[in-house]
C-alpha cells in the first residue's frame, strides 16, 4: 500500500504544517484559541490537543511506547491545558514521528497489527501500512478544521498543499 519514503514525506509534511498552524495560533490570545467554534473537537486548542493525542496513541502502538494519559477522544481535548505545554508536546511528537519514519523497516510496514480498539470495543487487525496512512490522514483532516477555525478567527493562513512543501534538496 505505502512505502517508507511516503512515511518520511508525511512525517516532514506533518511537522511543516504543525509549525505553520501553531505559529499562526500564537498570534491569537488564549480566549480565541479556546473559543467554541462548532468543530468536532470544539476549539482550536481542543482540536490541536486531539490531533496530538491520536498521534501519541498510534505511536505508542507502533513503538510499544507509553499511551497518553487521556483515555478517550473526548478526554483528548484537555490533555494539555496550557498553550505552551501543548506546543512543546507537539514539537516533541513531531520529532519522534520523524525519527521513527527515518528508521522504519519496510518489512514492519508490510505486516499486520492487532490491537484492542476502545472505540470499536473489540480486537481489530489491519495492515500496518493502512494504519500509518490513517494516522497521517487523521492529522490532515483535523488540521484542515484548525485551518478553517484560524481563518474564521481572522488569522492569515497560507498554503497547506503537500505539493508546495519545501523538499530537502531545495535551498
Amino acid at each position: 500500500m505505502i512505502e517508507t519514503g511516503y512515511v518520511r514525506t508525511m512525517a516532514a509534511y506533518n511537522r511543516w504544517q504543525n509549525d505553520h498552524l501553531f505559529g499562526i495560533a500564537d498570534g491569537l490570545d488564549d480566549a480565541a484559541r479556546r473559543l467554541e467554534r462548532g468543530a468536532f473537537f470544539g476549539s482550536i486548542h481542543g482540536t490541536l490537543n486531539h490531533i496530538l493525542w491520536a498521534d501519541q496513541v498510534w505511536m505508542s502502538r507502533f513503538t510499544d511506547g507509553p499511551m497518553p494519559p487521556a483515555k478517550t477522544p473526548a478526554e483528548s481535548t484537555g490533555q494539555h491545558g496550557e498553550w505552551q505545554a501543548l506546543r512543546d508536546a507537539r514539537a516533541a511528537m513531531d520529532g519522534e514521528l520523524e525519527a521513527w519514519a527515518a528508521k522504519l523497516d519496510p518489512a514492519w510496514l508490510r505486516a499486520d497489527y492487532r490491537w484492542f480498539s476502545g472505540s470499536q470495543q473489540r480486537e481489530v487487525s489491519r495492515p500496518r501500512s493502512l494504519l500509518v496512512a490513517h494516522m497521517f490522514n487523521h492529522q490532515t483532516h483535523h488540521r484542515g478544521q484548525v485551518h478553517a477555525m484560524l481563518t474564521a478567527a481572522g488569522a492569515r493562513t497560507s498554503d497547506t498543499d503537500l505539493a508546495f512543501m519545501r523538499l530537502p534538496s531545495e535551498p
